[in-house]
């Protein structure tokens, strides 16, 4: 049998066949993997106040289960949706029952007004997107004086004995050569759709601390924590996992170079500041 989705007069350019529609079906059946968005608002608190207002809140790339979107509605937050697919979008206004609260753009071009954002969430996108340093500009001109932006993404130096990466199902891809990847990101869109979990975007950026930081400052946000930062954040887990966050929250406080150390494990998470006017 001929699996070869270019027989016929199909261009190559068109990828997979019907890519969008088996990455919709497939997430629509899916759970969320991401943590709540619930766990963050203790860390924003105490970056910036929210008490003053009734904080807008924008989550780009918000999929088509915006859990993330519906937490924060229930949380009095301001909240709308970014998703640049547009089933995607969709399925997510739906999800919600409103779907004037999702908008189809994407982390480059949100159509948000500038300076309209308390917050910016950013989460599991910026592997995706074309470029990493129009989007987190882009989250900076949507972004109030005084504003933060929270991403998580890939972490090219994450250590997992399960070989755990993120979104493509290969054991140990984050520390695959580059040349490598780029062979299984081809293999993905044109003939295996599977390998990242039938994704139109498939994650094609890899990323550490420090590169998430100098890309900030490019853009012009002025600080960056770590959720090492936050005591408390990582409070979850028994009674020994949570001792273990602790200690070593507190070392990374008190040491550059254990902070340096830790962030190799805990590097794919990031608060930006914007400095107020």
């Amino acid at each position: 049998m001929n699996n070869d989705p270019y027989r016929g007069s199909r261009c190559l350019t068109e990828g997979y066949p019907d890519l969008e529609k088996l990455g919709v079906d497939h997430f629509k059946n899916q759970q969320p993997i991401h943590h709540s968005i619930r766990d963050l608002i203790p860390c924003l608190r105490k970056l910036i106040d929210l008490s003053a207002m009734r904080p807008t809140i924008a989550v780009i790339g918000c999929g088509p289960k915006p859990d993330s979107v519906r937490e924060l509605l229930d949380e009095g937050f301001d909240a709308c949706g970014i998703e640049p697919v547009v089933g995607f979008a969709q399925a997510a206004g739906e999800f919600l029952g409103d779907p004037a609260r999702i908008t189809v753009g994407g982390a480059e071009m949100t159509h948000l007004p500038t300076g309209s954002q308390s917050i910016v969430v950013l989460e599991s996108v910026l592997e995706h997107v074309d470029s990493p340093m129009l989007s987190l500009a882009e989250c900076y001109r949507i972004l109030a004086p005084g504003g933060v932006l929270f991403l998580n993404t890939t972490n090219r130096f994450k250590i997992s004995l399960r070989g755990e990466n993120g979104e493509f199902r290969i054991p140990f891809y984050n520390w695959f050569p580059a040349l490598v990847k780029e062979g299984y990101v081809f293999k993905h869109l044109h003939y295996a759709p599977h390998l990242a979990n039938y994704s139109v975007r498939p994650a094609v950026h890899w990323f550490c601390y420090t590169e998430l930081c100098r890309l900030g400052r490019e853009v012009g946000f002025a600080q960056f924590y770590s959720r090492l930062d936050f005591k408390g954040s990582y409070a979850t887990g028994g009674a020994l996992k949570r001792f273990l966050k602790a200690t070593l929250q507190n070392a990374t406080a008190k040491s550059p170079w254990i902070r340096a150390l830790a962030l190799l494990q805990y590097g794919d998470a990031i608060f930006m500041y914007k400095r107020p006017e």
